[in-house]
């Protein structure tokens, strides 16, 4: 068992939503974190189709004076239960956690989110941080951060499995497209889009289906927390910018598994892009576990200058530039100089593949292993940098 950081939800005695794709460890923290808790699992049928016919006979499962957690796991497959547990919020002050891998039918029109009566989180894949001494910078490059990739004996396995699994469950279960041979089709064609700038009608003619099927594609994917659309950073643009998002699959482990890789493809792209991926993953974890509240972005000129990550909000205002490589030419420096050009208030960094820490005028060079282990302190302001130390070592 892997000793997750996000810890603050436990804190508060609040009820709250926690959102994370299938396969992130959110049940296991679940029940490692809360485990005298009442637990409703909607992945069993009985429980599914007892709360499907009506969900007010919630209430007759629980006492009356109990006290503890309440956990209804993968709340999505049920969304007409939340009405219920507003109801015993307000009528009992009962505390409930509600676990989901999916935001899709809890965002549609008409559905129950508490008003603000449960706040929201998100579970991530695994971080270096929390594998500790388990973590390998390369093994993490080609297999991700799902936490049962570091228990299977076959992790690559597993990954094929994962997808396929989810693909079935997902997709085919909740009748998300009849098309499956096409969806199936669709996300081979858009591992080739990670890191990229979204271009729809290209992706719609690699996998045989229209642009607005494959822009619903990708709506797909960001619903099911598989995937995340990063979009251009545009605020007091001194240049003309790109002003369309980038896509990213959640995990570099399932973004190779779903990434072919032939004769013609180029190793160095494809190992570059799973660094960037896993950078991201961290910045994004990272951003939720301590409620940083950046919103994240990327930065392109129409000339090509560019900087990977924006991270902007009311704790600072970083700029990060990933670059796989061990030495470092004058060029590599461009996009983080021209943006600082533009944006002289942000702080700005190069994570490399070399071992050295290193300046560059205003850019700080970071080694990867180095940088991802830093993270906490480099998001943080100083007030933020206290509450984040004090959670992070608890």
């Amino acid at each position: 068992m892997f000793n997750r950081i996000l810890k603050k939800p436990l804190m508060a005695r609040k009820s709250f939503f926690l959102f994370g794709p299938r396969g992130t460890g959110k049940t296991s923290w679940l029940k490692q974190a809360v485990p005298d808790a009442l637990y409703f699992d909607l992945l069993e049928a009985k429980w599914r189709i007892l709360f499907l016919a009506n969900p007010q006979r919630l209430a007759e499962y629980i006492a009356p004076d109990f006290k503890g957690w309440i956990v209804i796991d993968e709340i999505q497959k049920v969304p007409d239960l939340l009405n219920e547990v507003h109801r015993l919020i307000e009528s009992q002050g009962y505390c409930f956690i509600l676990s989901g891998s999916s935001v899709r039918k809890l965002y549609q029109k008409g559905v129950n989110l508490l008003a603000g009566r449960a706040l929201t989180y998100y579970f991530h894949p695994l971080l270096a941080q929390e594998l500790g001494a388990a973590f390998n910078l390369g093994h993490y490059l080609q297999f991700g951060g799902l936490p049962s990739v570091y228990l299977e004996q076959d992790p690559q396995h597993y990954l094929t499995s994962y997808v396929a699994t989810y693909l079935h469950e997902e997709v085919a279960q909740e009748g998300l497209t009849r098309q499956l041979s096409a969806f199936a089709r669709f996300l081979e064609s858009a591992s080739f889009s990670q890191g990229s700038v979204l271009n729809m009608s290209a992706v719609a003619r690699e996998c045989g289906v229209n642009q607005k099927t494959v822009s619903g594609y990708f709506d797909i994917l960001t619903e099911l927390l598989m995937g995340y659309q990063l979009m251009p950073f545009t605020r007091r643009a001194k240049r003309r910018v790109t002003l369309h998002a980038k896509f990213y699959f959640f995990d570099v482990g399932v973004y190779r598994s779903l990434r072919p890789q032939g004769p013609m493809d180029s190793t160095e792209e494809i190992e570059g892009m799973a660094l960037e991926t896993l950078f991201l993953q961290h910045l994004r974890a990272m951003n939720d576990y301590f409620q940083l509240q950046y919103s994240l972005y990327y930065w392109r000129t129409h000339h090509g200058l560019e900087v990977d990550f924006i991270l902007y909000g009311s704790a600072g205002f970083l700029a990060f530039e990933i670059k796989r490589k061990t030495k470092l030419a004058s060029n590599d420096f461009q996009g983080l100089k021209a943006f600082l050009e533009d944006y002289p208030e942000a702080t700005a960094y190069l994570i490399y593949g070399g071992q050295e820490k290193q300046y560059h005028g205003q850019v700080k060079v970071l080694p990867m292993e180095d940088a991802l282990m830093m993270l906490p302190t480099l998001l943080a302001n100083k007030v933020l940098k206290d509450k984040t130390d004090g959670l992070f070592n608890q």
